[in-house]
């Protein structure tokens, strides 16, 4: 009985032993779990590249990054309508780039290159910003549903009287996609802030 008693009271001690190993352990992989997560949920990549085109080009890292989140979850794709990369360059939009930036030795192939993909989507994204007076909002809906949509939209509401809101965006996804890349943008500067130099 006694031989029992003693071999429960062992058991037992191994068992709070284990438990208690395991709770210390967990509480040392935690902050790493949580990073994995955050990793998968909310990646963050070149943030290098990301940073010098946001230096060389007089935009926000937070911006760039937002407008990667929002184009491609930060994965190197090709859309069904041909955007390519990281920004989601179109053909078309990387050979207007490349004539205006000089970029004479450019190929298309080079758009799965991020540092190409990043710097010609910067590039873009600060020539919108300047062409609509460093309004966000235009430039952010033009790098989605286009400069001609934009121009179109501002006009029809200038003869209207009517003020231009992301609300009033009449493309739903070119509205969801600026409120996305707005609301990312917040996400990005509060959780990646000192890796984006912000």
């Amino acid at each position: 009985m006694q031989r029992r008693r003693s071999l429960r009271r062992r058991r037992m001690a191994i068992v709070l032993v284990a438990i208690a190993a395991a709770v210390a352990g967990a509480a040392l992989l935690a902050p790493h779990l949580h990073h994995a997560a955050e990793e998968i949920t909310l990646p963050l990549r070149h943030e290098d590249v990301i940073r010098q085109q946001a230096q060389d080009k007089g935009l926000p890292a937070d911006l760039i990054a937002a407008v990667i989140y929002t184009e491609s979850r930060f994965r190197d794709q090709t859309s069904p309508a041909g955007a390519e990369g990281l920004m989601q360059i179109t053909p078309a939009t990387a050979q207007y780039i490349a004539q205006k930036s000089g970029g004479t030795e450019f190929e298309l192939g080079d758009l799965a290159t991020p540092q190409i993909n990043i710097a010609y989507g910067s590039w873009y994204l600060r020539y919108l910003l300047d062409r609509y007076g460093e309004n966000e909002l235009l430039a952010l809906a033009a790098y989605n549903g286009g400069e001609g949509n934009v121009d179109r939209w501002l006009a029809e509401h200038g003869a209207e009287g009517k003020v231009f809101t992301a609300d009033t965006i009449p493309f739903p996804e070119t509205r969801h996609y600026v409120q996305k890349v707005e609301e990312m943008r917040g996400v990005y500067r509060s959780t990646y802030g000192p890796e984006l130099g912000l």
